[in-house]
């Protein structure tokens, strides 16, 4: 956290929370949520100041009750997420790298859900893959130490009997099925923080 926002926390520490005006949508994109968005259930302004997205990246944590917020300054603005806490993409160099441009550790666990997302663990940390790139990472995934298809691997979906392995370099990684809807149940956020 930058230290100029925990000087500001110190001066301030009963700044009323905010709800409802950031949101990370399923691209790692930070979006910005003014009334007419809110009203409308719109995604938001997708923001692109170089600078603050470099701000909220540094200062986004998440507090005990598994709400992912952006502190700044003395207030916490929580975030409204469409997919995970973090959104990955695939890195020639790096493997997978999240939306505030670091590197995930190797990881160790992998989902897919009924709706086709893939979603990577490393540790405490849960990202959903970009869809831009989830073609990609099906061309890494085995079914009985065979390349899968794209339709084996739908398949599979229906019928996970047998395992499918997402292979990383020399790391196999055993891919679990998963419902949408219980992701964040089953990792503990919340995706639409209320007041």
């Amino acid at each position: 956290m930058d230290d100029i926002v925990k000087q500001a926390m110190a001066k301030w520490p009963n700044v009323p929370h905010c709800y409802g005006w950031l949101a990370l949508d399923a691209r790692g994109n930070w979006r910005m949520r003014d009334d007419t968005a809110q009203r409308a259930n719109a995604p938001g302004d997708k923001l692109a100041h170089t600078a603050l997205i470099g701000f909220i990246n540094r200062n986004y944590a998440h507090d005990d009750q598994g709400r992912w917020y952006f502190q700044n300054g003395p207030q916490r603005v929580y975030v409204n997420l469409e997919a995970t806490p973090f959104i990955a993409r695939t890195d020639p160099a790096q493997g997978f790298v999240l939306h505030n441009g670091q590197a995930l550790p190797p990881v160790s666990g992998a989902f897919m859900t009924d709706a086709g997302s893939v979603i990577v663990q490393s540790g405490d940390i849960l990202a959903q893959l970009d869809d831009r790139d989830v073609e990609q990472v099906l061309g890494q995934m085995q079914l009985d130490g065979r390349p899968a298809s794209i339709e084996a691997i739908m398949a599979w979906l229906e019928d996970d009997s047998e395992p499918l392995v997402l292979v990383l370099g020399e790391a196999r990684v055993r891919v679990e099925r998963l419902a949408a809807e219980a992701v964040p149940r089953r990792f503990g956020y919340v995706q639409t923080p209320g007041s």
